[in-house]
């Protein structure tokens, strides 16, 4: 039967979907930013979605494609706060609201690592705007990848960063997840064989996404290569876990789940 999938449209997360769109017979991919990935998953119109990783705590009984996820184990370049006060100052602080796990992240961190409890105001990703209201922004993807710091006179705090200082673990963003028995160990398995084919194609998926541009496709590339990790061990498990208990401490999340697993017919 053909997978009804849900998958995120930003650069980080294509090594993931490689080739998946040339075999409409088995998978059926649409995609979107994170937070209506999850809401999809939530509402039943896909079977699977790659979704922000506290999204996993929101829907019910879940279970997650082994050994597959968007990570980091230090900064990951895309996921950031934008501020031109230090963030001991911060006060109002506008989010990005197209990735609910950045959001909860974010609260994490304001909560257990800069002790700081500002005003949170949901907002589009424009940072200039953003910044007209609060005193720092959330933003999170592309957009937040394209952003220069210097011309817009801002500190960027990268937030896998902030997260690695904070607890010594990888920063889970994003994984598979759907109901229990709706992937196969066969389809998990392709799954798996997918991101195996797309981490040894950066250099092509760098430069398709930066359309001629030889700068984005440099940057695009170092980006996938040094930035972002597409496992999800031992070590993933428990910086999950981590976030998943921060959260849940701050009310971000009712409560917890214990981490589920479809089988794959894959080592």
């Amino acid at each position: 039967m053909t997978l009804r999938m849900g998958a995120v449209s930003y650069l980080n997360t294509k090594p993931l979907v490689f080739g998946l769109e040339s075999t409409p017979g088995q998978f059926d991919i649409r995609f979107d930013v994170p937070a209506r990935c999850a809401e999809l998953l939530h509402g039943g119109d896909v079977d699977l979605g790659l979704i922000p990783a506290i999204e996993y705590l929101r829907g019910g009984e879940y279970a997650i494609v082994p050994n597959l996820a968007v990570a980091s184990d230090g900064d990951v370049a895309t996921v950031a706060v934008f501020t031109r006060k230090p963030m001991r100052d911060v006060r109002s602080l506008a989010l990005d609201v197209s990735s609910r796990t950045s959001v909860a992240l974010t609260r994490v961190l304001c909560a257990n690592h800069w002790s700081i409890n500002p005003v949170f105001e949901p907002a589009e990703p424009d940072l200039d705007a953003m910044l007209a209201r609060a005193d720092a922004a959330l933003v999170i993807g592309d957009p937040a990848f394209e952003i220069d710091p210097a011309e817009h006179g801002v500190e960027k705090i990268d937030l896998g960063g902030e997260w690695k200082a904070m607890t010594g673990l990888p920063f889970v963003y994003a994984m598979w997840v759907g109901r229990p028995g709706a992937v196969t160990p066969a389809q998990a398995g392709a799954l798996q064989q997918a991101r195996n084919a797309g981490v040894m194609h950066f250099a092509e998926i760098a430069r398709e996404w930066a359309g001629g541009d030889a700068s984005r496709e440099v940057r695009a590339f170092g980006y996938l290569r040094d930035n972002l990790k597409y496992e999800l061990g031992p070590r993933e498990q428990a910086g999950l876990s981590r976030f998943h208990a921060l959260a849940a401490e701050i009310g971000v999340v009712p409560g917890l789940q214990p981490l589920r697993f479809y089988e794959s017919d894959r080592a």
